[in-house]
């Protein structure tokens, strides 16, 4: 695989781990799109795409 092909899937992991998080604030914030349905999802899911952009952060690091 190409460090281009690479930087790409990482970066694009981060931006979906990004989409999460904002998702995730906002029905914990104003329970727009999915009526605060759990609150122990949207943490987890907040937890879980924190430690994604974490490891593509590092892993950009690496490639560099």
């Amino acid at each position: 695989m190409s460090p281009t092909m690479a930087k790409r899937m990482i970066i694009g992991s981060m931006v979906a781990a990004g989409l999460v998080a904002l998702v995730s604030i906002l029905d914990l914030a104003l329970k727009i799109p999915f009526s605060g349905y759990s609150m122990t999802m949207d943490i987890l899911f907040l937890c879980s795409a924190a430690i994604i952009m974490y490891l593509g952060w590092d892993a950009l690091q690496e490639l560099r």
